[in-house]
């Protein structure tokens, strides 16, 4: 029978996958002869067992563990359940994947009327020994039997006020001992059964329920979240305890080797004195900054500055690291790889690079995506003064501001209606996550920078403020109160989570910037990656900031997005219900200006490199005029008897519209479609794309434009269009500039395009995969009905791995890619390939690109620096493999 069960000392760190990481931690400083309490690990493959069983412990399980508890036992000098020196235990889940807070624990594990009183005896401590059978009821009561904290928690409280107590330290032995025969009485009433007093039936319902919490609704939720398969399960790991609320000289704390906020190489964390476990992750009281152990145990604190060290560097990552002192004595009782903020990540990564602990290419695999996405936090826009309503703890850096909600399930609830929340409570527990999921941001008035809310936001990337004591809360009338002002659910509020300040009101937040560390890999990254990174940009301002971040090119120009903005959307309308060419032509002639003009700005911008110009491809109803606003306009002017003239013009443009009215417009007159129907508007755009090139030209600008020709389903399309490009090219540049370089391309969006590639090429210099509309196509998904009606079940379904419009599909759109690219360069070889779809900034997506040997990826500005690190990511990964350029593709 395979082995189930492992003492710390016979494990080790590659075992993580059958000890879970916090069981292959421990064994692994266990080998490293570091103080950690004896114990030993219940595998992985026992949980997946145990539900296959039915939910039940596999045969002969609870008999392994009895042997493995008595190793405990020799090692402790103790015996579970001896009633003069009894041995008292943990037990705790232990992921594969980290999974903070998300699964149970129970502490104290061993006590019951009789050792108790043994416990008491033997630390000559009575008042700390109710103190811990307490604690076990409650954690057993809601871990194991399902009752909920708030029972256990009211008449706690109930017992402090009548005590007159403000806290949990000043209360005696007796009035404990009153609070655990209530605790008795509510267990039996809510579980019809009295408190099990069997220390080996609490050990095996235990390790259940551990096992149960793997799927519990925020554990589902939070692998859902970070894409942790369900099929991976928890260990269980089973620990002597070590006691932080023996008095003054113990305590219970959480360290990083590293600041989780900045990166910055210092210890960062917090610590309790005469508390036990989970008190400081809780919330329950605001804890001291670690740099205070220095002052009131300075032994200690240099003894857990030495591990912390040894430990970074043996992991060779920060380290999360959770420690008990009992009576002075320093315990370890986890270490973990820390999580940390985006910044925080990219300065670690580059640090360790310097300090010779990991390599370049280590550092870059490194980042994770999700930092990537949370890199460039925003932040309050402070250019006028701000005056804030309160000051918390700055657990996790960036701003956000948004609607007042108290608890998670409105949280999800209003923001999956569209609006932007912030989660304020009191402290978050793990059953929040989804509300944390849903919210901008966090502001708890309890906890520390190492509480569940700021360990949860802060791996989000969210903006999260604790520890704020000027909150407030009233749940009843649903309002909080935050200094002098009082506000209903609903309000809005900012927070400034890297000050850690509140203000009031929905204020405007100012983008980020690039730190000198992500320079640096970024730097790193650029010379490992073999995909080039362009950007979609439509003005000259989105080039100018994309050339900042990075940008080798600009991969897509949308020129109707140009259209939209100033004055220039009624001229576009005027000219698509133009009654006749001239008409026409003369709004395309107020528009070539403005074209021009940008076009001019742009080129300037990046100078040196290329930029791919498409030409208009809007759905054909996103110009025309709204009808409904028309016809109540009509009724209005019918009514009132309004002016003729104006009434006979409404009419006649109410006409047009119905008339250019398509039943299905994404598929109607829009792309190539549009400029063979109509290509004095194309001639208009490739005029002003050549006056521009020229004039700057003559200012010393390198120019490299590209023609971009959209939505080409036919290769006579392509063929006519490039022949109305060279005849535009040949008319407007003047006799110097007869011999500039430009490229003609199109962009594959219809699947006949791909499948037709090798015939396509012979008219085109590049192809640049609209992988949108690709996506749209080959699906027979309208995106926009898609996303809000179905996807969504279709992924909680199975039908879906992702979403397809922002994880590319491989099997099915991703097979067409390859096929043009391969097709494609039969004809041409040297044919440029790439994406420009929002599928350019997905890490997977750019994994598929390198691998199918396309030249580049474009994405928006802001993504930029999230591409060329998951580009060089790509390279690694594949490593010496060559991308796909044979008919092996095919």
């Amino acid at each position: 029978m395979q082995k189930r069960v492992y003492s710390f000392n016979e494990g080790k760190l590659g075992m993580k996958a059958l000890l879970g990481g916090k069981g292959a931690n421990l064994a692994e400083m266990t080998t490293l002869g570091l103080p950690i309490p004896p114990g030993f690990t219940v595998t992985t493959e026992a949980c997946r067992a145990y539900f296959t069983s039915g939910s039940r412990l596999p045969e002969g399980l609870l008999g392994e563990i009895v042997i493995a508890l008595h190793e405990v036992e020799e090692a402790q000098s103790a015996i579970f359940g001896d009633t003069k020196r009894p041995l008292l235990v943990s037990v705790r889940s232990g992921s594969v994947t980290s999974m903070p807070g998300m699964m149970d624990t129970i502490l104290n594990l061993g006590l019951n009327d009789e050792t108790v009183r043994g416990l008491a005896e033997q630390t000559s401590n009575e008042t700390f020994a109710y103190d811990c059978y307490r604690r076990f009821i409650q954690m057993f009561g809601e871990v194991v039997l399902g009752i909920d904290a708030i029972h256990f928690e009211k008449l706690q409280e109930q017992n402090k006020q009548t005590n007159g107590r403000a806290s949990d330290q000043e209360v005696s032995a007796e009035e404990w001992k009153e609070l655990i025969a209530n605790y008795k009485n509510l267990v039996e009433e809510h579980s019809g059964q009295p408190f099990p007093q069997d220390v080996y039936q609490q050990l095996q319902l235990a390790v259940e329920a551990v096992f149960r919490s793997w799927n519990n609704m925020r554990a589902k939720v939070y692998r859902k979240a970070y894409g942790i398969p369900d099929e991976q399960g928890t260990a269980v790991n089973i620990q002597a305890m070590v006691f932080g609320n023996l008095g003054n000289d113990s305590g219970t704390g959480v360290l990083f080797t590293r600041n989780p906020s900045t990166g910055a190489k210092e210890l960062y964390g917090e610590y309790m004195v005469n508390a036990q476990g989970e008190d400081v992750v809780a919330g329950v009281r605001t804890p001291n900054p670690i740099a205070q152990l220095l002052e009131e145990q300075p032994l200690v604190y240099d003894r857990l500055e030495e591990l912390a060290s040894l430990l970074e560097r043996h992991y060779r990552d920060m380290q999360d690291i959770e420690f008990t002192i009992e009576k002075g004595n320093l315990y370890l009782l986890q270490t973990r790889s820390g999580k940390r903020t985006a910044q925080a990540a990219v300065k670690i990564a580059v640090d360790l690079v310097e300090e010779g602990i990991i390599s370049k290419e280590e550092a870059i695999q490194r980042i994770e995506p999700s930092h990537m996405d949370q890199l460039l936090h925003r932040s309050i826009d402070t250019s006028t003064p701000l005056t804030a309503i309160a000051q918390g703890l700055p657990a996790s850096p960036g701003a956000a501001s948004g609607r007042i909600v108290f608890d998670a399930d409105t949280a999800e609830k209003w923001s999956k209606d569209g609006q932007k929340v912030i989660l304020v409570s009191v402290e978050t527990s793990p059953d929040d996550v989804h509300g944390i999921i849903a919210a901008e941001g966090v502001l708890t008035s309890r906890g520390g920078m190492t509480s569940h809310a700021a360990v949860v936001a802060r791996g989000m990337g969210k903006p999260c403020i604790c520890g704020c004591d000027a909150l407030s809360i009233d749940l009843d009338s649903r309002s909080v109160s935050i200094g002098k002002r009082t506000f209903q659910e609903g309000e809005n509020i900012s927070i400034d989570s890297t000050s850690g300040q509140v203000y009031e009101g929905s204020l405007s937040l100012s983008e980020p910037v690039i730190t000198p560390e992500l320079l640096k890999l970024l730097e790193i990254a650029d010379g490992i990656r073999t995909l080039k990174v362009y950007t979609n940009a439509d003005t000259p301002h989105d080039a100018v900031k994309a050339r900042e971040f990075g940008a080798e090119g600009i991969g897509l120009c949308r020129t109707e997005h140009m259209f939209f903005s100033g004055n220039r959307l009624p001229i576009v309308q005027a000219m698509i219900l133009a009654d006749d060419q001239e008409e026409r032509v003369l709004h395309l002639n107020r528009l070539l200006q403005m074209q021009q003009f940008d076009f001019e700005a742009m080129f300037s911008a990046m100078d040196g490199l290329s930029m791919t110009i498409r030409l208009l491809d809007p759905p054909l109803h996103e110009f025309l005029p709204n009808l409904e606003q028309l016809q109540e306009r009509q009724q209005e002017l019918e009514l009132s008897g309004g002016h003729a003239e104006e009434l006979q013009r409404l009419k006649t443009t109410i006409s047009k519209v119905h008339e250019l009215r398509e039943i299905n417009p994404m598929l109607g007159l829009r792309g190539v479609r549009l400029g063979i129907l109509f290509p004095e508007i194309y001639d208009m755009q490739i005029e002003a794309i050549f006056k521009a090139a020229e004039a700057a030209l003559r200012k010393g600008v390198d120019v490299r434009p590209g023609i971009m020709i959209p939505l080409v389903g036919h290769p006579n399309e392509l063929k006519q269009m490039r022949e109305l490009v060279d005849k535009v090219a040949a008319q407007v540049l003047s006799e110097e500039f007869k011999g500039f370089r430009y490229r003609v391309g199109t962009m594959i969006e219809v699947p006949r395009a791909a499948l037709l590639a090798d015939s396509v090429a012979q008219y085109a210099d590049f192809f640049s995969f609209g992988t949108n509309d690709l996506t749209q196509m080959t699906f027979g998904y309208s995106r926009d009905d898609a996303e809000g009606k179905f996807l969504g079940s279709y992924m909680e379904k199975n039908i879906l791995e992702a979403n397809p419009f922002q994880v590319l599909d491989q099997d099915g759109v991703g097979k067409l890619i390859e096929w043009a690219v391969v097709k494609g360069r039969t004809k041409k070889p040297f044919l440029e390939t790439g994406i420009c779809g929002e599928h350019g900034g997905d890490s997977e997506s750019i994994l598929f690109c390198h691998r199918s040997g396309l030249d580049y990826v474009s994405c928006s500005p802001y993504r930029v620096p999230f591409a060329r690190i998951a580009a060089a990511q790509a390279a690694l990964l594949v490593g010496a493999e060559q991308p796909k350029r044979a008919a092996s593709a095919l």
